[in-house]
């Protein structure tokens, strides 16, 4: 057994829920001796460059949460501001893109996975997205953690769906089949100028919860799928490059288009690295 396969089995045999319930616990813990070692070693560890905070220190911070989904300075991620550019929704890097073919999406050499799966068993909604466009954006621990809008949309729907907590870094994606539809997450779709626009945010590996700037934390460790509908007397309405979501302690972040909708920036591909607010793609005049 190899190094890869031995990470990606032991990922099998751990109890994924217990464990992100526990680090959840410590990441919110505000006693200063816990939360500043922890953040100490974690800034040590993953080189996190502070400089780019608003507030630089580390150790001020009232727990590990606040300090995982610090804010950042925004003139050091500015939003594209072509009319029909859409901004990247996320630090990080590319684990894939490309579009959706005969119902599935391309997760690492070898492995697909079903656009209805991932969207929650609803075969009406990714009806939506057949034959459309995806992106994976892939956080990592040293990343800025909030989840931004690509384009201005009006929300329709949230749906949370239980599932697993594998990590979701390349050697898992290339080890463990289906794991971005396996994992906990929350799809949340928009209405756009470019059509239906679904923005899913992937649970991980002690992800101690998953927050939209609507509804807040939304990964209650339910076994049910859950979905929240929007119309008019909600009417939530988020600019391009607003926040829309927030991890604690970190994931996978996946935008999916419809058919004809956009096209992808072209010197995007896996392992791009990307910066929040960046031009990701343009619109496809009709």
């Amino acid at each position: 057994m190899t190094k890869d396969q031995l990470f990606a089995f032991a990922q099998h045999i751990t109890p994924q829920k217990t464990l992100s319930r526990a680090i959840g616990k410590i990441a919110e813990c505000e006693n200063r001796w816990v939360k500043n070692t922890f953040i100490s070693q974690f800034v040590k560890k993953y080189q996190v460059d502070m400089s780019e905070a608003i507030n630089s220190d580390p150790l001020s911070y009232r727990n590990f949460n606040d300090f995982f989904t610090r804010a950042i300075r925004p003139e050091l991620r500015p939003i594209c501001d072509q009319d029909d550019g859409i901004a990247c929704p996320a630090d990080g890097a590319i684990s894939q893109l490309g579009n959706i073919e005969y119902g599935t999406l391309f997760q690492a050499k070898g492995h697909n996975y079903s656009l209805t799966d991932l969207l929650g068993g609803d075969a009406s909604l990714s009806n939506q997205f057949l034959g459309g466009s995806f992106a994976t954006v892939y956080l990592s621990p040293k990343d800025y953690h909030r989840v931004h809008m690509p384009l201005t949309g009006k929300l329709t729907k949230m749906i949370h769906i239980p599932g697993k907590l594998f990590s979701v870094n390349k050697v898992t994606a290339e080890q463990i089949p289906n794991v971005f539809a396996r994992n906990e997450r929350t799809v949340c779709l928009f209405d756009t100028e470019a059509g239906p626009m679904a923005v899913i945010l992937v649970g991980a590996m002690i992800v101690a919860s998953i927050e939209t700037v609507w509804a807040g934390q939304v990964t209650p460790f339910n076994k049910q799928v859950v979905t929240w509908n929007y119309d008019a007397l909600n009417n939530i309405e988020l600019k391009k490059g607003e926040e829309m979501g927030r991890f604690k302690l970190g994931s996978t972040a996946i935008v999916l288009f419809g058919k004809d909708a956009i096209n992808w920036e072209e010197s995007l591909q896996a392992e791009t690295p990307t910066k929040m607010g960046m031009h990701f793609g343009r619109i496809v005049e009709k």
